[in-house]
């Protein structure tokens, strides 16, 4: 019996989707919650290994790696995996020194990759790999500088 009673409570109390198509854009509810995609924009720079400047604009959580392939200034194919253990460091950046402070501390396996690539095996403190930048508000206007392409990457 309740069971019954509860079906057509439910049935009757579905709108209609028709009554719903006068309501404007302001008048329908949405959850605080919910941020905008202006909300998330992390704007940066970067200089690419000729001395240009460019713009990159990312989003909260995404890598900083994500952000400049979208902005085509690093081959999508050069990285393929976003994952530490298929890394070979084809991301590898360098960090302006001002913003090396807001990043957290590298992990033992990103040094570990940035040694094994770097010819002399002396780690760069300026150095972090892309894929394991996450971007944040915090890192609005960071600089970064990319390596020159190694000879096997260019065309």
């Amino acid at each position: 019996m309740a069971l019954a009673s509860l079906r057509k409570l439910t049935t009757q109390s579905q709108p209609r989707l028709t009554s719903l198509s006068f309501l404007t854009q302001s008048q329908i509810h949405r959850p605080s919650s919910t941020k905008k995609v202006t909300d998330r924009i992390v704007r940066l720079s970067a200089i690419d290994f000729q001395g240009q400047k460019h713009s990159v604009i990312g989003l909260t959580g995404q890598t900083l790696l994500k952000a400049l392939i979208n902005t085509g200034l690093i081959d999508p194919d050069s990285h393929r995996l976003e994952e530490i253990d298929a890394c070979s460091a084809h991301c590898e950046i360098n960090i302006a020194q001002e913003w090396l402070d807001k990043l957290p501390p590298r992990s033992y396996d990103e040094e570990y990759v940035l040694k094994h690539n770097s010819r002399a095996r002396v780690l760069n403190k300026h150095s972090r790999l892309g894929c394991q930048v996450l971007l944040n508000h915090d890192l609005q206007g960071m600089v970064v500088a990319l390596p020159e392409p190694k000879p096997w990457d260019t065309s």
